[in-house]
């Protein structure tokens, strides 16, 4: 018996997204956003708090190189989902965001929510719930850069930057420089031998 590794132990972390696998990813789902929408015309990036924010405003970097008539700033919002979630009586101690939606609104536009991680799904349930508090837009597409499987609800992403099937015992750690200490871009998953 193995005494070194006893049973429930976590395992290392594994890095599964280093910072290049991260950009490459973010061109082309930027390059996916603008075909999809034959351009940038009426698009709105809505991120989601945390992470998906400067994930949108990356995006929209993207975007904007790609077609210089856009301005990255005026196509970023953010869209807090805190008090839309049905697990606050669970873990009551989330802070909420401020929303942020873009001068030219969301009505009528191509919104694009952005996130980090899709799991269960329950997130962008409650980013739509909140996005119809704003406005009625044409279209709501989704971008995550990472999709790790085990959904409770029927929810798909659009645009996706990995495929990465885990165990439900297994986290899925999104780090990026404008949000985490060390400042560091990677995607890493942590789990149990």
């Amino acid at each position: 018996m193995d005494l070194s590794n006893p049973p429930g132990a976590s395992a290392p972390a594994r890095t599964v997204l280093a910072s290049a696998d991260i950009d490459r990813a973010l061109t082309r789902i930027a390059h996916e956003i603008l075909e999809a929408n034959k351009g940038a015309a009426d698009l709105v990036l809505m991120g989601i708090p945390r992470r998906g924010y400067p994930l949108a405003r990356r995006l929209a970097a993207r975007i904007a190189a790609a077609d210089p008539s856009v301005d990255p700033a005026a196509i970023v919002g953010q869209l807090d989902v805190t008090m839309f979630r049905d697990d606050l009586a669970r873990q009551p101690t989330r802070t909420p965001h401020a929303t942020e939606v873009p001068l030219s609104g969301i009505d009528d536009k191509v919104v694009v929510l952005v996130d980090d991680v899709l799991y269960s799904g329950r997130t962008i349930r409650a980013a739509l719930d909140a996005l119809t508090d704003l406005g009625r837009p044409r279209i709501v597409r989704l971008a995550v850069l990472v999709d790790r499987g085990h959904r409770e609800l029927p929810i798909r992403a659009d645009h996706v930057g990995k495929n990465l099937p885990t165990a439900s015992t297994e986290k899925v750690r999104v780090h990026l420089h404008e949000t985490d200490s060390p400042a560091v871009d990677e995607v890493v998953i942590e789990g149990t031998l």
